[in-house]
């Protein structure tokens, strides 16, 4: 049986670098397989919408009917990649949600294999919504995401034990460059002949450990 893969990006906190890592990883499923389709679930700017056009559609979670055409299109076994971008403000009813309809249960029957990456940080809201998230799912589906740039130093010892994935820190300058609504990492790393530049070696770096990410989901099936 063939799997779909419904990666959702998500912290109870704005500014920890969830549209950052959408963006890196909606770029990496394009690069791979050719199709990926992404949502937004964010009130502010600049949102995911924003960076990737081409293949980010809104969504919402305020509503019954938004809930369930979100859901609608997480539950379909289309071997088409998904990647939600979950702004801090949806995070407690979109976890309502999940847990109310029986997501996670649902999704293992129809074939779907969501993975859950939690942005980390040190704050009490933090470490209280990632144990919430430890009772509700899976720990084969749940990752950590160290993000230097927020996380400086060790994490919380609650979020120490689980599945990891390591984003280091770019310098300011080169995030500046990043964020800009036009840049795009894999053409980045087409078109820059140079491989030895710091941000070259970031983008595959993290290119790589998606990867190995995906290579875990498919081991696990």
């Amino acid at each position: 049986m063939h799997y779909t893969p419904v990666y959702i990006i998500c912290s109870p906190r704005p500014q920890v670098g969830k549209t950052l890592l959408a963006r890196l990883l909606s770029e990496f499923l394009l690069l791979k397989n050719g199709t990926v389709v992404a949502f937004d679930i964010n009130l502010k700017e600049p949102s995911l919408l924003e960076y990737l056009p081409r293949i980010t559609e809104t969504a919402d979670v305020i509503d019954t009917y938004g809930k369930m055409q979100l859901m609608d299109r997480l539950i379909v076994n289309d071997s088409v990649a998904k990647v939600i971008d979950l702004g801090f403000h949806a995070f407690d009813e979109f976890f309502k949600m999940v847990e109310e309809i029986g997501f996670v249960k649902e999704a293992a029957r129809r074939g779907i294999a969501p993975v859950i990456l939690f942005m980390a940080d040190t704050d009490r809201l933090s470490v209280r919504a990632y144990e919430m998230l430890r009772a509700q799912i899976p720990s084969s589906a749940l990752v950590t995401v160290d993000n230097e740039f927020v996380v400086r130093g060790e994490l919380p010892e609650a979020m120490a034990g689980g599945r990891m994935l390591a984003i280091s820190a770019l310098p300011p300058f080169l995030k500046t460059y990043v964020d800009r609504l036009n840049f795009s990492f894999t053409e980045y790393l087409r078109h820059e002949k140079d491989t030895s530049t710091e941000l070259h070696q970031w983008i595959r770096r993290n290119y790589l450990s998606f990867r190995d990410l995906e290579l875990k989901l498919i081991l696990q099936r």
